[in-house]
């Protein structure tokens, strides 16, 4: 079972009625827990550059009506942050235990980001587990890839920089941190304001580390690495997410202006639907309340 909570950090007063704990997994990596709510448990996983913090304005509202899990990534936030092993299987094996440890076999999740990400990937490895599954302005990985061209690759450069051979991506951002965070925030975010200075410092706090900028280079080189290795194999099975899934997409930003998003996961998944909201990438941030009413009718309660 999980630790006993842990001491408040720095971010606690974003999720003021929640729970923190410290989860323990198997593979020895620890995952920052917060859980607050009562309900049919939901986990949310959120997305680069961000930690659980991305969902200070969405979750104490869905805690109303569901137990809500908010963790970090392995390698972001508060979590561990081991040298190796950021292949999206992992990844999603971590928050599998993390909600096992808690007591839920089964559970609904929203991911945003690169924790849409690691969700497709626990939608695929897990469907025993995984009920249904919300995920936030991306498209599968591979098919965006395949579909690169330049104006995909000036708008989204961190892909191809952070794949680069380490240590050069990660002794760049280090040498101007602080600069590079704002600048990639500001480019996805189309609502002024929406990242407030509390969440930016709490972020910067977190990115600051050698150990998290490490990380982040490790998530985006295993997308073209081994994580393509595991999406040859499905595609060879004919093997597609199976439970139901909605894509939503911000109207304004890079994902929504270039990709037929629902078209391209019907590619790979069944039983979906989408639409996109008046807002850029950041979804939760930007456009808290439409996201609450666009999951609404499909969260199950």
């Amino acid at each position: 079972m999980p630790e006993a909570a842990s001491p408040a950090t720095p971010s606690a007063g974003f999720f003021p009625d929640f729970e923190r704990r410290v989860t323990p997994t198997a593979s020895g990596v620890e995952i920052n827990t917060l859980v607050g709510g009562s309900g049919p448990p939901l986990l949310l996983l959120h997305g680069h550059p961000q930690t659980h913090v991305a969902w200070w304005k969405v979750a104490p509202r869905l805690a109303e009506r569901f137990t809500v899990v908010v963790t970090d990534l392995r390698g972001y936030g508060d979590s561990s942050k081991p040298g190796t092993g950021y292949s999206k299987r992992e990844m999603g094996a971590d928050q599998v235990e993390v909600m096992h440890r808690l007591g839920f076999d089964r559970f609904q999740a929203m991911g945003h980001d690169r924790g849409a990400r690691v969700l497709h990937r626990m939608m695929l490895d897990a469907p025993q587990a995984i009920e249904r599954g919300v995920m936030l302005d991306i498209a599968p990985t591979d098919l965006m890839y395949a579909a690169t061209d330049e104006q995909f690759a000036t708008k989204y450069f961190w892909w191809f920089f952070h794949i680069q051979k380490a240590p050069l991506p990660e002794q760049m951002i280090q040498a101007s941190t602080e600069v590079y965070l704002r600048a990639h925030l500001d480019v996805q975010s189309k609502t002024p304001g929406a990242v407030t200075p509390e969440a930016f410092a709490e972020y910067l706090r977190c990115y600051r580390e050698p150990g998290c900028i490490h990380a982040v280079c490790e998530d985006y080189r295993a997308s073209v690495g081994i994580d393509r290795e595991h999406t040859q194999a499905d595609t060879k099975a004919g093997r597609n997410v199976t439970q139901p899934l909605l894509v939503i997409w911000g109207d304004k930003g890079t994902v929504g202006e270039m990709f037929d998003v629902v078209a391209l996961w019907k590619q790979e998944a069944d039983d979906v639907r989408g639409r996109g909201l008046p807002c850029g990438h950041l979804i939760p941030e930007e456009q808290p309340n439409a996201l609450l009413e666009a999951v609404e009718g499909f969260l199950q309660p």
